[in-house]
């Protein structure tokens, strides 16, 4: 098919296809996220209940540099294809593996499909829409991620007290394979891709970090590790508290964060990236506090509706001040820095909150308390960023 048009609007049928697909993409892998602990455990591997996320982040991240170079020289498209087939792929193994190597060793390959799929997404979405509304474009992409992230945990659950948790892998494959067959009917928008080659596999150091979004890597990492904390405990903490369904944490956080989605895009295309990242940032911190306090499901659900507000926030500024950052011609290479922050911030909170948690229930708090402390160290890194060095080392780099 052709190469897609200079936008002139944003609600056309490519990016609405995308948009449908995005969120059975992120369904797809987000169902099965609270029943994973119990799951692990019902195996005897409790004492790796952290490795869950950050096994998957940690291929995630390390795929991002492939993923980026690719999705400037093959195309968006098949980059994407790669992503939501690992899903499907993987959500046929999990009910074949019955050790704790074996199922490990699933979620590794599992990050394959968040390693490729959202880099090329976000660089489908700058190709297709108007550059003055690309984080309001951004924004609207995240909702449709959150609705599929907050429709399924819910769903996933149910379908395992009702049918088996294997009933709920497969159910996982299905979402992939018909975001899948959405993909397909899109066209391609890199104009000039090059026929897949092996020797665009090997990366070279610039294709593995790209400077020019430096800022907003270092703003990610110190933001989004709250959310690898969150992702690794809140399951438990339901718990705890006896919510009963585990999804509906997930529910509560991603309608709050669609909420905002809504309008903190377009409010970062008129006011400017930074103010907004700015106010996400207290938003976040303000709830990792309430989540170190709380001893009640009221607290919590607070909690988590102040969280959704500040991830609904910060992600579309976050994103869009990325692609502003770097060059026009390597938005692919841009998205994927800023995806390995992501995952280092995921996997890092994963990581080390389940390995300094464990069974000892009295030091959740602690680990919120520290998220809080990484996210005064990304506001005040950005309270010093326009009077830094920082923004005529960028303006250098991007005249050479």
């Amino acid at each position: 098919m052709p190469p897609v048009p200079e936008a002139t609007r944003l609600y056309t049928t490519p990016f609405l296809l995308l948009c449908l697909s995005h969120a059975l993409f992120a369904g797809s892998f987000n169902m099965m996220i609270p029943e994973l602990p119990n799951y692990l455990r019902s195996m005897g591997g409790a004492q790796y209940i952290g490795l869950i996320i950050a096994l998957f982040t940690v291929t995630a991240g390390a795929s991002r540099p492939f993923s980026g170079k690719l999705t400037d020289t093959i195309g968006r498209l098949p980059v994407m294809y790669f992503g939501v087939f690992a899903c499907i792929i993987c959500g046929f193994l999990y009910p074949v593996m019955h050790t704790v190597a074996g199922f490990l060793w699933i979620r590794f390959f599992h990050g394959f499909s968040t390693g490729f799929k959202p880099t090329a997404s976000s660089a489908y979405v700058a190709d297709i829409v108007p550059w003055n509304r690309r984080g309001e474009a951004l924004g609207i992409l995240g909702i449709c991620s959150s609705v599929g992230s907050s429709a399924t945990p819910p769903l996933g659950s149910w379908v395992v007290s009702s049918y088996g948790i294997n009933m709920m892998f497969y159910v996982s494959s299905l979402l992939a394979f018909i975001s899948l067959i959405i993909l397909i009917q899109l066209p391609e928008t890199l104009v000039g891709n090059k026929k897949f080659k092996l020797s665009h596999l090997k990366v070279d150091k610039q294709d593995i970090f790209d400077p020019l979004v430096l800022p907003a890597a270092i703003v990610m990492i110190c933001c989004y590790f709250s959310y690898g904390v969150l992702l690794t405990l809140a399951p438990d903490i339901s718990d705890r508290l006896q919510l009963g369904n585990r999804g509906i944490y997930f529910t509560v956080f991603t309608l709050s964060s669609i909420a905002t989605r809504f309008f903190a895009g377009k409010i970062a295309d008129r006011v400017g990236r930074v103010p907004v990242i700015k106010a996400s940032i207290f938003i976040i911190i303000l709830a990792m506090l309430v989540y170190a306090l709380c001893h009640t499901p009221a607290l919590f659900y607070i909690a988590s509706v102040l969280f959704g507000f500040g991830i609904g926030i910060f992600f579309p500024a976050i994103s869009a001040w990325t692609i502003d950052l770097g060059e026009h011609d390597k938005r692919g290479r841009a998205m994927a820095t800023m995806y390995i922050s992501l995952e280092i911030a995921i996997g890092g909170g994963a990581f080390i909150s389940g390995s300094y948690i464990g069974d000892h229930v009295g030091r959740v708090p602690y680990m919120f308390y520290f998220s809080a402390l990484m996210g005064i160290i990304g506001l005040v890194y950005l309270y010093r960023y326009d009077n830094s060095k920082i923004m005529p080392l960028i303006k250098n780099l991007r005249n050479r």
